[in-house]
């Protein structure tokens, strides 16, 4: 079978009210745009596409399939983020939904887009940095710039994120573990 038997499923026509379905050649584009919209549960300023963990999107007869992948193995968000692709999906009239995840390659930091780093720094956590994976001193402190930080913890709020301390402005910050 091919994409375009997509279009044979009613659902998926464009109907008086519904959404319009995008020429073939755009249909992944179009998926994609969808799922710009989601966002992580952990760090709602990103979305899945910021953070770089959308593989593939494969079209076979009337199902879409997203393929994914976990910032860390054991990620918690994993099946919320898959559940809201399937709903972001969903309520555009893709009924036909399958989310896969893969662990290899294993994700990395320098998936992450720049935008989603810049959205990083404006929420209050450090981007990571591409030289250490926990740095023990001179990570940027989110609020005031500093480079006079301190690591207090190994572990922040996520296990994704390391726990620091400007010596400045004294304010705690989550930094993103480089990985």
């Amino acid at each position: 079978m091919q994409e375009s038997d997509l279009y044979k499923n009613k659902s998926n026509i464009e109907q008086p009210g519904s959404l319009k379905v995008p020429p073939l050649e755009g249909f992944r584009e179009a998926i994609r745009q969808i799922l710009d919209s989601v966002t992580d549960p952990e760090i709602p300023v990103l979305t899945i596409a910021d953070l770089g963990i959308i593989r593939d999107i494969k079209i076979n007869d009337d199902r879409i399939e997203v393929i994914i992948t976990p910032t860390y193995n054991g990620c918690p968000a994993m099946d919320m983020i898959s559940m809201n692709i399937k709903m972001a999906l969903l309520e555009q009239g893709y009924k036909n939904v399958k989310v896969t995840s893969v662990l290899s390659p294993a994700w990395t930091t320098d998936w992450m887009t720049e935008d989603g780093k810049r959205k990083l720094k404006e929420y209050g956590i450090a981007a990571p940095d591409k030289k250490f994976s926990i740095p023990k001193d001179g990570v940027e402190c989110p609020q005031c710039h500093s480079a006079n930080t301190r690591l207090i913890s190994e572990f922040g709020s996520t296990a994704c994120k390391a726990l620091y301390q400007c010596n400045d402005c004294k304010e705690p910050f989550d930094y993103f573990k480089c990985h």
